[in-house]
C-alpha cells in the first residue's frame, strides 16, 4: 500500500467556486531525549532506559487534530515505529498520511552514503511492518539535507521516494539551512530520476523571517505565524508548518548540560504551544502535505 492519502481538493468543475489553498500539516514522531540537540548527552545506546512520552504525546496531538478535522502528515522515526508500532497503526487509521523521518535520528552529514542508505532502509522497513504502508516521503532530522549532503536526495531516489522536505532555506542556523535554497514546492533532479521538495516555510513579516513551525512557532507571538501563513497563501502557494509531539509536553523531563541556547532553544514556549496550535489549524485550512502539493497545482502556484 502507498503512502500517499488522497485528501487534497481536487481542482473544480468549470463555473464552480476557485480552488483553495491547503497548507501542509506536518508532525515528525521523535521523543523529547532524540533531539540532535540533545544528541551529545544522551546516548543512543540510553533511548531503551528512558522514560518514553512519545506515545502519549502523539495521542495528544491525535485527538487534537480530530477534535479540529484536520489530517497531516507524520514523519515518523523508525526506531519509534519499532517501539510502537500501535502508535504507527493508530496515526495511519485516523486518516494521517506516513512518511519517515530515518530511524536512528542522526544527522545526514555526519553520515556516509552507505550509511544513510541502511538508515533509511531500516526505517521504511519498521513503518511497513507497524502499518504495511510504505512511505514515499522523508524528512531529514533537524533538516540536515545541506549543500554538503545533497547526495541524499540520489539515495532517497533509488529507495522509491518521491517527496523530500528536508531543505531549509534559511540562513544563520547552526545545524541546518541552505539559504540560496528554493522556498516554493519544486522538482529537483537524482542520479536515477526526480524527487519534489517541499522545504519548511520561511516567510517575512514587518521586516522578521519567521519560519512555520517548531521553536519559532513556540517562541513568536501567534499572529505572527498566522501573518506568514496568510502572506504566504496570498501568493496563491501552501505554508508547510511543522511541530514534535514533545512540544505539547510541558512536564517533561528535563537533560541538564545541554547549554544555555540547546535548553533555550527546546523548552521555550512549551506551556503555550497546544493552546497556539489548537488555534491555529482552526484559523487556516490544512491538510497532508500531498494535499497542499496538489492545492499548489490547482490554484497554478510554482512548482
Amino acid at each position: 500500500m502507498n503512502a500517499t492519502i488522497q485528501t487534497a481538493q481536487s481542482s473544480t468543475a468549470p463555473n464552480g467556486p476557485p480552488a483553495r489553498i491547503t497548507h501542509a500539516l506536518t508532525v515528525d514522531v521523535e521523543d523529547y531525549f532524540q533531539v540532535s540537540a540533545f544528541e551529545h548527552r544522551v546516548s543512543r545506546s540510553s533511548w531503551e532506559n528512558r522514560e518514553c512520552r512519545v506515545e502519549a504525546n502523539t495521542d495528544k496531538l491525535l485527538a487534537l487534530f480530530d477534535r479540529c478535522d484536520v489530517r497531516g502528515t507524520f514523519f515518523i522515526l523508525g526506531w519509534v515505529a519499532s517501539h510502537y508500532p500501535q502508535l504507527v497503526q493508530r496515526i495511519a487509521a485516523a486518516g494521517h498520511e506516513i512518511a519517515s523521518h530515518g530511524y536512528w535520528h542522526r544527522l545526514v552529514y555526519d553520515l556516509t552514503p552507505e550509511q544513510f542508505a541502511d538508515d533509511i532502509q531500516k526505517s521504511k522497513a519498521a513503518i511497513f511492518d507497524a502499518c504495511q504502508i510504505e512511505p514515499t516521503a522523508y524528512r531529514a532530522p533537524s533538516f540536515s539535507i545541506v549543500e554538503r549532503s545533497l547526495w541524499a536526495l540520489d539515495i532517497l531516489s533509488e529507495q522509491g521516494f518521491t517527496t523530500d522536505s528536508s531543505i531549509f532555506p534559511i540562513r544563520g542556523h547552526d545545524r541546518y539551512g541552505m539559504p540560496n535554497a528554493k522556498q516554493e514546492i519544486h522538482t529537483l533532479p537524482t542520479a536515477s530520476d526526480r524527487i519534489q521538495e517541499f522545504p519548511p516555510t520561511l516567510e517575512t513579516v514587518a521586516g522578521i523571517k519567521v519560519p512555520i513551525g517548531g521553536g519559532y512557532f513556540r517562541l513568536l507571538p501567534a499572529s505572527v505565524t498566522s501573518a506568514a501563513i496568510r502572506k504566504i497563501e496570498a501568493q496563491n502557494r501552501p505554508a508547510m508548518f511543522y511541530i514534535h509531539p514533545w512540544e505539547v509536553d510541558p512536564q517533561q523531563p528535563r537533560i541538564t548540560g545541554v547549554g544555555s541556547k540547546n535548553r533555550f532553544r527546546h523548552y521555550v514556549g512549551l506551556k503555550r504551544t497546544e493552546a497556539k496550535l489548537e488555534k491555529l489549524i482552526s484559523s487556516h485550512r490544512f491538510g497532508t502535505m500531498t494535499a497542499a502539493m496538489q492545492s499548489a497545482e490547482a490554484c497554478r502556484a510554482p512548482i
